[in-house]
């Protein structure tokens, strides 16, 4: 057995085709939750528009998406939140006394 070190090994030790993951876990496990055929790519915009409604930090949520830069994350998924500029302002309006 080869030891490569990947967290879901095949039997043989080597990293899982994705095909194989998708086919034999992910999609199983979505009929089983009664959940409609999705990508895990779905699942990671999901997670990223999430965060960033919760007010994450985009410097944090970049980094957990392995994104090169925040302004990719905010360029990728900030437009699928149009609540947050509105959260914005009443956020600094309750800052600066409540006045508006």
């Amino acid at each position: 057995m080869r030891d490569l070190d990947p967290v879901f090994p095949t039997e043989v030790g080597t990293h899982q085709a994705a095909e194989n993951i998708l086919r034999r876990s992910f999609v199983p496990a979505l009929e089983r939750a009664g959940l409609p055929r999705i990508r895990p790519y779905d699942l990671r915009h999901s997670t990223a528009t999430l965060l960033l409604q919760l007010g994450v930090s985009p410097k944090v949520i970049s980094e957990l998406l392995g994104h090169s830069s925040v302004s990719l994350t905010l360029n990728r998924y900030a437009h699928t939140v149009p609540t947050l500029q509105d959260d914005a302002m009443k956020r600094l309006g309750d800052l600066l006394g409540g006045a508006g």
